[in-house]
């Protein structure tokens, strides 16, 4: 999945957040809602604009984002 077909950044919607194409949908938004127990079938009824595509591609972004992040944990 090329999420670049999917995602984008512009300055001008959400002062630049990443959005799925043609909405003012954030990516983290969507990730918030999954975070908080959405599902799949909530999150398309809730908007049906977007598609299976627009979130594997969110999940792809996503897993991009962190792939070389490592958490240090401080005890």
């Amino acid at each position: 999945m090329d999420w670049h077909d999917h995602i984008h950044t512009d300055p001008e919607i959400l002062s630049g957040k990443p959005v799925v194409n043609g909405t003012r949908i954030s990516v983290d938004f969507i990730l918030s809602l999954l975070a908080e127990g959405w599902s799949e079938a909530q999150i398309f009824e809730g908007y049906p604009h977007l598609t299976r595509d627009d979130l594997q591609a969110i999940f792809a972004y996503a897993a991009e984002s962190v792939q070389d992040e490592r958490l240090v944990q401080v005890h």
